[in-house]
């Protein structure tokens, strides 16, 4: 016992304290060479009293400037040491939870570089591991861009951030119901503030970075001591959600904006509301004070913009000049003194969500829901530059560093991004970005793969290279469905414009766009024969298309509602679809009629498959069920229950005997079609599953999850063969027919192509 404790210790020591040493013996050399030993990195990641983060700053021992006239000093082996650096911070998050990451991660984000230290520290890597999904390209954010560190924690939208003076520290509040405290500077979370019932959607810091406030959809707010992380008091008297909080620069005096239409100001050194402003005639949505305290703003639903005198507790004037919603405020005395309209500032392309000002009131920064953030100069009343923030639907907040050097943006997910105004640009997003590769297509030859993206765009993929080939651009929305011929000539995609499009990907073209729905288009479908091509829209509608003749041949109109899902035989015969009034229907693609509708479900119909020879069918529903269809005899053969969740995605097995399902109950069931049971349940996810494919020898599956990650399982030993964790939730995937190559499309926009090596 006593000789595994001193080997522990030894380990311990030697892991921990080796580079420092011999930086401090002048051993440079050697140095570089532990720092890029990946048998040293692993032992250290994995190692449960080190970590990650011990080794992240065991390449900071470089950054001492006496080295830099070392005659060992490297100029390019330091970059190298930089470089993995940066991937290892950059995977923190990842490795923290589960270290045996270490080899996807690396590999996903120092394939870019050349150096012969990082290549050879890769494919040392990659011998490490006996199974493993590699990345074919770079498929994760690279180290030595904007982003430096992901900050994870929340488990619900961000709602709400401010950032202290000194730059420091930041403070978040989430739907989640949680504040969470982050050290900027480590990238970490130091601690998370408890005690709201509901979602907190306004905080704010005091000057001296003592005190925070937050607001709450409980109706109260909360008043937290930052040094001992702990709650000081509640502050009641709103009857409606607390929307927005301001603390002055003082600290002694705090205002909040409710959905009950008032503002309260409250006594912080006593924690008792002083008084009431009332006047506003709807939700009262953003309130800003003064640097002398004397003035306080507010913005409302009700259109208007009201200026209060805080030391008599009345209304001064009303601005009203809005035509909409006022969501956010910030203020300069020297704008309120006439109480009058100075200019307008035009060029957002939407409803503008957050605003906030420099200290010197100079420059005012604004976010919208356009996806933008701008910079104005204030004195000249015009637009400096934008900051494009992504994604226009999620815009929330946005704070300002007290030097005016940053910025941070908040969107209604679990994320917040970091801007440099001095550099125009992101310095690093703080939790995952988002943006949406929704379809996902592998040509029949597995040399292709297609996919598509809420960026309006196709790309086309080398399989066998790993390599992007080229990119589609044409539709003007977001592209929902695709589908590839099975000679791998042309490709069809469904598009949020309500269109469809051909394409040809031998001379890299459009053919022809094929117009008639009129809305979405979520699915698509082509023939073996790649003659025909069904197409499935929001308009309730199925429209069968003539590709040889570039028309359309007929629409079925019979759906009264949504339809989510479609299949289609493989002999191009039959098509079945699945909508939102929980119906099926199944078709005559050569009569152009409905055969017969089936119902049975309880709630709508979003995943449906065929097997290959067009007999039986099998649909997930919103009601947590699966049911197997006699598509000869129109009627169901039995259901399938054991989800306690919805039913998202199902695939069939080729020869027709399993099923799988997945489920945002955070599993997968197995399912034998010849006997209607459950065969089990795959349950290693943490999340949702919102994807699911299984090898044309029914031996995989493969589940993508919210969660971020991608499984393999090994359906015969029931066990999870390979995982992969990337940067935001995977959506849709699909493997090849001889199961080595899996192509999975994320949130973020990336399209992994991982190769499945054992």
């Amino acid at each position: 016992m006593m000789r595994k404790i001193a080997k522990s210790y030894q380990q311990k020591a030697y892991l921990g304290r080796f580079p420092y040493n011999l930086v401090e013996s002048g051993n440079l050399a050697k140095y570089y060479n532990c720092l890029t030993d990946f048998g040293f990195l692993a032992a250290k990641v994995n190692h449960p009293e080190l970590g990650v983060q011990a080794l992240i700053e065991d390449y900071d021992l470089i950054d001492d400037a006496e080295l830099l006239t070392h005659p060992e000093y490297n100029e390019e082996k330091v970059k190298s040491l930089k470089l993995i650096q940066g991937a290892l911070r950059l995977s923190a998050h990842i490795l923290a939870q589960d270290s045996t990451q270490l080899v996807e991660q690396l590999w996903g984000r120092l394939l870019y570089f050349e150096m012969p230290e990082i290549q050879s520290l890769l494919e040392v890597a990659r011998q490490s591991k006996t199974t493993g999904l590699r990345a074919l390209i770079p498929n994760l954010t690279p180290p030595g861009g904007r982003l430096i560190r992901t900050l994870t924690g929340h488990s619900n939208w961000v709602s709400a951030v401010a950032i202290a003076n000194d730059g420091k520290l930041a403070i978040s509040g989430s739907h989640d119901t949680t504040l969470k405290i982050w050290n900027l500077e480590k990238g970490k979370e130091l601690f998370t503030l408890t005690g709201h019932r509901k979602s907190v959607n306004a905080v704010a810091i005091s000057s001296d970075g003592k005190l925070a406030i937050s607001g709450s959809d409980d109706k109260t707010l909360k008043v937290w001591n930052l040094a001992e992380g702990k709650e000081l008091f509640t502050l009641t008297g709103h009857r409606k959600s607390v929307n927005a909080v301001a603390i002055s620069s003082d600290g002694k005096l705090a205002i909040s904006g409710s959905d009950d239409k008032t503002l309260k100001v409250w006594n912080l050194a006593e924690g008792k509301e002083l008084f009431t402003l009332t006047g506003h005639r709807k939700s009262v949505n953003a309130v800003a004070i003064s640097s002398d305290g004397k003035l306080a703003i507010s913005g409302s639903d009700d259109k208007t913009l009201k200026v209060w005198n805080l030391a008599e507790g009345k209304e001064l004037f009303t601005l009203s000049d809005h035509l909409s919603w006022v969501r956010a405020v910030a203020m300069t005395i020297w704008k309120l003194v006439k109480g009058k309209e100075l200019f307008t500032l035009t060029g957002h392309l939407s409803e503008v969500k957050a605003v906030t000002l420099t200290s010197d009131g100079k420059l005012a920064i604004s976010m919208s829901c356009d996806g933008t953030i701008k910079v104005w100069n204030l004195a000249e009343g015009k637009e400096l530059f934008t900051l494009a923030a992504g994604d226009s639907d999620w815009a929330s907040q946005v704070a300002l560093a007290s030097d005016d050097t940053l910025v941070i943006s908040v969107r209604l997910d679990t994320r917040m991004k970091v801007w440099s105004l001095a550099e125009r640009k992101e310095l690093f997003t703080l939790a995952a970005p988002s943006g949406i590769v929704s379809a996902v297509a592998i040509s029949s030859d597995c040399k292709l793969a297609i996919s598509g993206s809420g960026d309006k765009t196709l790309k086309v993929w080398n399989l066998v290279e790993g390599k992007e080939l080229f990119t589609l651009s044409g539709h003007s929305e977001w592209v929902r469905a695709v589908a590839i011929s099975s000679d791998g000539k042309l490709a069809i995609s469904g598009s949020g414009d309500n269109t469809l499009k051909v394409w040809n990907l031998v001379e890299r073209k459009e053919l022809f766009t094929l117009s008639g729905h009129s809305k979405w288009v979520d699915a698509v479908a082509i023939s073996s024969d790649g003659k025909l091509a069904i197409s499935v829209s929001w308009d309730n509608t199925l429209t069968i298309w003539n590709l040889v003749e570039r028309k359309e041949l007929f629409t079925l109109t019979d759906h009264s509602k949504w339809v989510y899902a479609v299949a289609i035989s493989s002999d191009g015969k039959l098509a079945i679809s699945g909508d939102d009034d929980a119906m099926l229907k199944v078709w005559n693609l050569a009569e152009r009629k409905e055969l017969f509708t089936l119902s049975g479900h309880s709630k709508w119909v979003g995943a449906v498959a065929l097997t290959s020879d067009g007999k039986l069918a099998i649909s997930g529903s919103g009601d947590k069920t699966l049911k197997v269809w006699n598509l000869v005899e129109g009627k169901e053969l039995f259901t399938l229950s054991g989800h306690s969740d919805r039913v998202n995605a199902v695939a069939i097995s080729s020869d027709g005997k399993l099923a799988i399902s997945g489920s945002w109950d955070n599993t997968l069931k197995v399912w034998n079609l010849v006997e209607g049971k459950e065969l089990f349940t795959l349950s290693g996810h943490s999340d949702r599953v919102n994807a699911v494919a299984i090898s044309s020898d029914g031996k995989l599956a493969i589940s993508g999850l919210s969660d971020n990650t991608l499984k393999v399982w090994n359906l015969v030993t029931r066990e999870i063969i390979a995982s992969f964790v990337g940067e935001s939730p995977i959506l849709c995937c699909a493997v090849t027919p001889d199961g080595v190559t899996i192509v999975a499309g994320d949130a973020s926009g990336r399209v992994h192509f991982l190769r499945l090596e054992c």
